[in-house]
């Protein structure tokens, strides 16, 4: 019988007891850190102008009260928009990872519940961003709820996360955490959904990235939004050749990642 893991029927760790879920996040606490995280900075941040494009342009221009990056480590994601930022909060499990101050704000720090848990009364936050986390945490329905959850009735959650399953998660891959894989965009959906949130801004992108990256050596101009736009273009054209788990090369010809903006349903 086939995988459904594999195939993204179902998401791996989803349905982790207590003890599972205590595990995988001492293993995964500082991997990204101990990975390649030490070495980012403001400077080589690589998503700035994919978060402006396809996520920061798509909200209202104002300011926000209070703001919360869920997994933001050092918060780089927020400069473009920190002059609009009264109050910001991340959620970050890694000890390494953080920064003093972002433009003239102080981010506040909390530490990371193991279990998921966001310890913030409901509707707390007017705009939330949780930029490449979902895929390393283990019960991924559970958090989209509480992400949901502390977000106001008027406020924006942004989520960009890989699609695919970036290989088979149980046997070491290089240049990878030990328990990330990617989170099928219908199961994401569906978590939204049943959490009670609505998707009103949807984006494909990265199509064929990571070929890309490995053949050209990872030119700045992958990251530029010129051709971000065409990479948007193109992964919406070969959405039909998505497969979660490929098994040929003819299969990766397909978008890698997607990016949402969600609202409150009303």
């Amino acid at each position: 019988m086939e995988n459904k893991f594999l195939t993204g029927e179902l998401l791996y760790g989803d349905d982790f007891d207590l003890q599972q879920i205590e595990k995988w996040y001492k293993e995964e606490e500082e991997a990204y850190a101990e990975l390649e995280g030490r070495d980012v900075t403001q400077d080589n941040f690589e998503y700035t102008n994919v978060d402006q494009l396809f996520g920061f342009s798509k909200i209202p221009s104002k300011k926000h009260k209070k703001v919360l990056g869920y997994g933001a480590s050092w918060g780089f994601e927020f400069i473009p928009i920190i002059d609009r930022i009264d109050d910001l909060v991340i959620i970050e499990s890694s000890e390494i990872t953080k920064s003093e101050i972002l433009g003239d704000i102080k981010p506040n720090y909390v530490k990371a519940n193991s279990l998921g848990k966001i310890n913030f009364e409901d509707n707390s936050f007017d705009l939330i961003t949780s930029f490449s986390v979902l895929h390393h945490i283990p019960n991924v329905s559970f958090v989209v709820s509480e992400l949901i959850r502390v977000l106001s009735s008027e406020g924006y959650l942004l989520i960009r996360e890989p699609i695919h399953s970036m290989g088979d998660w149980s046997v070491k891959r290089e240049g990878l955490t030990k328990n990330e894989r990617g989170i099928h965009y219908k199961l994401l959906e569906q978590f939204i959904d049943q959490a009670g949130g609505k998707v009103i801004g949807k984006t494909y992108h990265f199509f064929i990235y990571s070929f890309l990256k490995r053949f050209l050596g990872n030119p700045r101009f992958l990251k530029s939004k010129w051709y971000l736009k065409v990479d948007s273009f193109l992964s919406r054209l070969f959405l039909w050749n998505f497969h979660y788990h490929p098994k040929n090369k003819r299969q990766r010809i397909a978008p890698q990642m997607a990016y949402y903006v969600i609202t409150k349903s009303k």
